[in-house]
């Protein structure tokens, strides 16, 4: 439609309003209106699920499979109710749904995580057929306003591969910090051969270590999320463990999740204070992986940690990048984000 008009007469477009109506304005002339996808946003609600995880599960393997990648998902679309499952059980209420006012059918949805010190920013879904509408940006806008209104920063880990995502990220005023590489290893159901300094010293982690490992994350990267390590090492959902390493005078110098379902295997999230410290970590939550291969995420500056994750058998699969949005301490240490939750 607006290809037509265009190619009429000169037109110059203003956008109204949520982004949900434009006027075409000819050049010293009259203006006509055209109507863009228009949406109600709402929250999430537990009849909601299967439709949500149906979008999350096809709409992401869409994307990949556009740019000639694999299927991120498989088992059909009940295993992407990982998603809110878990997000619920960490955040009730907290996933917005964009839908369509006549037919009510799923457009969009964005999970989001509030937290002490920030806004964790979940994952973000458009159903293919709205590609390109403005769903993402209206649903990306509703969160930031939330955000804003508590004077709290917004935090996300994005892919690399996505340049759409990307740049609606960074045009709502994110701000690239740290870069990560996406590697996978496949775990032998004999489990894992190698070592790692400190190894022996890696433990399961405990409902008391919380306020340690609290203290840990907000020293290395300034931000506070007890209540997810808390909800991980009680592991109710039977998907979950926690490794830590013990430092000197009862301090951590590491701590990693991960995560088991058919959903999402991941490892992560976690911090270290070294390269070696994570790489001991890293090596203990992996071989409770066996027979399976879980990705993790480790930040591209560390260079030692990496060549040694290649010694194992990695390899890499993607690039993200951590962004912020508002006031962000500088990171110290090694930062082992997630996607499952994206909470820091």
């Amino acid at each position: 439609m607006f290809a037509a008009l265009t190619k009429a007469a000169r037109y110059s477009i203003r956008f109204t309003g949520e982004g949900m109506r434009v006027h075409l304005v000819r050049v010293g002339g009259d203006t006509l209106s055209a109507v863009m996808t228009e949406m109600v946003l709402r929250a999430m609600v537990p009849d909601d699920w299967d439709a949500v995880a149906e979008l999350v599960y096809t709409s992401t393997n869409y994307w990949y499979a556009s740019k000639g990648a694999g299927a991120i998902f498989a088992g059909g679309p009940d295993v992407a109710r990982v998603f809110p499952e878990v997000y619920e059980a960490l955040d009730p209420g907290c996933c917005i749904l964009a839908v369509h006012p006549r037919t009510g059918r799923l457009m969009g949805s964005c999970f989001f995580h509030p937290r002490e010190t920030h806004v964790g920013l979940g994952i973000m879904n458009v159903h293919p057929a709205h590609f390109g509408t403005g769903v993402a940006r209206r649903l990306l806008r509703h969160i930031t306003d939330l955000a804003d209104a508590q004077g709290l920063p917004v935090r996300l880990v994005s892919s690399a591969m996505n340049l759409d995502s990307f740049s609606l990220y960074t045009r709502a005023g994110f701000v690239p910090r740290r870069t990560y590489q996406d590697i996978l290893l496949a775990v032998p159901a004999s489990g894992l051969s190698h070592d790692a300094p400190g190894r022996a010293q890696v433990r399961s982690a405990t409902v008391a270590d919380v306020p340690a490992i609290v203290a840990l994350e907000e020293e290395l990267t300034g931000i506070r999320r007890g209540g997810d390590f808390a909800h991980f090492i009680e592991n109710r959902a039977g998907i979950w463990h926690v490794s830590v390493l013990d430092g000197r005078d009862g301090l951590l110098d590491a701590v990693v999740a991960s995560v088991a379902h058919p959903g999402s295997r991941m490892v992560g999230p976690g911090v270290s204070r070294s390269e070696a410290g994570a790489a001991a970590v890293l090596l203990a939550e992996l071989d409770r992986h066996r027979g399976h291969s879980p990705v993790f995420l480790v930040p591209v500056e560390c260079g030692d940690l990496v060549r040694q994750i290649y010694g194992w058998g990695g390899r890499n699969v993607e690039m993200h990048v951590h962004q912020v949005r508002g006031a962000c301490p500088p990171f110290s240490g090694v930062t082992l984000p997630s996607f499952m939750p994206e909470t820091g």
